[in-house]
């Protein structure tokens, strides 16, 4: 990628920080489904907006509108709706943590799935420090039962697991012929009409209480700054820069997260939360590489 992919990547990276601190403000007077249907929703008018004023046309192609509804499940339904469902139990912060475990499962998928993307010595060991990041971080006290229930880890290592495979069916997009902009509002637009039943059946939102303005403020922000702004940013680094690649940004996002959650909303991680997030970390670089190029590269002395 061109440094100003590498630069949209670490912006990507803020935004997305940002929706784990946007949404945990939501939840605490919104269920999980309903969070999940606000920010997909707006998020799809908001880019409907976009696509119209901008002038681009919006597929009208079965075999598009099938893609944009797998896309919308696996990197829209189903890893919001774990992220929120384990954020009502979980710090923010250490969602964010558990989400940076997403490399690692594009590794392993794309790996599978692929034929460009396979394993190599460097990501073999990526993914092993991954792993062990994130034994350390569910270690002691989720097992012990004095902190943060093991259901809710649980939780975001499933959503992580759901963005790896979205990260590599994504790339059928730019063959396509899919803008960044238009995958992000098919995508969006199938989750919200996906969400409708389940948030009606399961949250009956007309017996919830009217929500406060800050309230309203934050699912604001999380549907237009964190998804639609985001989407098109991601979608773009998808098409350049592969699903490896672009799940990076993971190991950029806990830094942001962790800050918004502790200056504000008061979280704090434990030792363990630290060392597994450091092994998290140490591994996606091992995955990137780096690591071992920075070595190869130091003159012999």
């Amino acid at each position: 990628m061109s440094l100003l992919d590498w630069s949209l990547l670490v912006f990507l990276s803020v935004l997305w920080g940002g929706s784990f601190f946007f949404s945990k403000v939501a939840l605490a007077e919104l269920p999980p489904f309903t969070v999940v249907l606000g920010r997909v929703a707006i998020a799809a008018m908001a880019l409907y907006a976009y696509l119209r004023v901008t002038g681009r046309a919006i597929p009208v192609s079965g075999e598009v509108w099938r893609a944009f509804f797998a896309m919308g499940l696996i990197n829209n339904l189903i890893p919001f709706s774990l992220i929120f469902w384990g954020q009502t139990a979980i710090a923010s912060g250490l969602a964010s943590i558990l989400n940076a475990t997403t490399p690692i499962f594009s590794i392993l998928v794309a790996h599978l799935l692929t034929a460009d993307e396979k394993m190599t010595p460097q990501k073999i060991a990526g993914v092993l420090l991954g792993i062990l990041g994130v034994v350390v971080l569910m270690s002691g006290s989720a097992f012990a039962g004095n902190g943060p229930p093991l259901w809710a880890l649980l939780a975001c290592l499933g959503a992580a697991l759901s963005y790896g495979f979205a990260g590599t069916f994504g790339r059928r997009f730019r063959r396509m012929g899919i803008a960044p902009a238009v995958g992000a509002f098919g995508q969006t637009t199938t989750s919200a009409l996906m969400m409708l039943p389940l948030v009606a059946f399961v949250d009956t939102p007309w017996n919830l209480a009217a929500p406060h303005a800050v309230t309203i403020g934050a699912l604001l922000a999380l549907a237009l700054i964190s998804t639609a702004l985001a989407y098109i940013i991601y979608f773009h680094l998808l098409s350049v820069g592969g699903a490896t690649n672009s799940s990076l940004v993971t190991l950029l996002i806990p830094v942001s997260a962790i800050l918004l959650g502790s200056l504000i909303l008061g979280e704090r991680l434990s030792a363990n939360h630290v060392l597994g997030m450091a092994l998290i970390g140490l591994g996606l670089l091992s995955i990137d590489g780096r690591i071992f190029s920075m070595f190869r590269r130091a003159p012999a002395t």
